[in-house]
């Protein structure tokens, strides 16, 4: 059983439980004062804006430069990709397998995976609950690793800085990259999970 069906709702602010009211047209949570709602509003609308602004953001973030190396006046810029690469090349196996699985793989897994679970929810899917809901905890756990690449670039751009011998920038691929993950782990918040345990006739937004 649903909590909606046993007339409890739960607050978006401070998590706690209230009765639900039918003779209320607003209601208000009774230790914060945060308006309750059965369902986050507009959820899947939200979701799916975000969603597709961080796939679009996705194509630059893989072509353009994440970052150039300077060394001795010259300079070598490097995308994700043949960053990965270049680390192959160089027997740095472990590391590029790293940075392959942070910067391609999850990123590429929570735009499929939200995706899906917004497509399963709207479309009535024959994909269980329990599956559903397993993605998408996967997902909410899973972004964070994404900034890996961000952080080490930061990293190397404080620490590597010798003038004209040898320097470090970012490229536009790392801020592209960076939206990129920032968007999808909004996308994961701003989805509603309550919404997978919703039956077949009520999968849409309330208020």
């Amino acid at each position: 059983m649903r909590a909606i069906d046993a007339g409890v709702l739960i607050c978006h602010e401070c998590h706690q439980l209230n009765r639900l009211q039918s003779d209320a047209g607003k209601q208000f949570c009774s230790r914060c004062g945060g308006r309750l709602h059965a369902r986050r509003p507009n959820s899947l609308v939200r979701t799916w804006a975000l969603l597709l602004t961080a796939a679009i953001l996705y194509i630059p973030a893989n072509l353009l430069p994440i970052m150039t190396v300077k060394s001795l006046g010259k300079g070598q810029s490097d995308t994700i990709m043949s960053g990965v690469i270049e680390l192959v090349n160089y027997g740095m196996l472990p590391i590029a397998a790293v940075v392959f699985i942070a910067s391609i793989l999850v990123p590429t897994f929570k735009l499929v995976g939200i995706g899906l679970l917004l497509y399963s929810v709207q479309r009535h899917q024959p994909m269980s609950a329990r599956q559903r809901i397993l993605m998408y905890r996967f997902i909410e756990w899973i972004g964070r690793w994404s900034m890996l690449d961000i952080f080490v670039i930061a990293i190397l751009v404080a620490v590597v800085n010798f003038g004209s011998l040898a320097s470090i920038e970012p490229g536009a691929g790392a801020v592209a990259f960076a939206s990129v993950v920032i968007l999808t782990m909004l996308a994961a918040l701003t989805f509603d999970p309550r919404l997978i345990w919703d039956n077949t006739d009520s999968d849409d937004d309330h208020e």
